[in-house]
């Protein structure tokens, strides 16, 4: 397996997941934004962790495009995180909102 053909896989998976969370209207401005900051923090801080010789990549699992030492593979994961966390944050929420209206009416508030 290749780092894009994983990548691809997971990317779809979390764009598909927060798809269904937010359906029609969601935060897709502000995720925007979040993906942009992520990949430009990613841009910078993997060439300086990959140019310090803390990990790399085997060039014959990578598609062979390349920003600055990092393949473009590695974009995706801040693409991820951008699509997973607001879904995740909106779940977890709802979860926790209907506990605490269950518990308020067990409780008779």
């Amino acid at each position: 397996m290749t780092y894009l053909s994983l990548a691809v896989v997971v990317l779809l998976a979390a764009g598909l997941f927060a798809l269904v969370v937010h359906r029609r209207r969601g935060p897709w401005a502000r995720v925007a934004v979040l993906a942009l900051v992520l990949v430009a923090l990613t841009a910078v801080f993997d060439n300086v962790m990959i140019a310090a010789d803390l990990f790399g990549y085997a060039a014959e699992h990578t598609a062979g495009v390349w920003i600055g030492l990092a393949p473009i593979e590695d974009f995706a994961w801040p693409l991820v995180a951008a699509l997973l966390v607001p879904a995740l944050w909106v779940v977890t929420g709802r979860v926790a909102g209907a506990r605490s209206r269950r518990e308020a009416t067990e409780d008779g508030r």
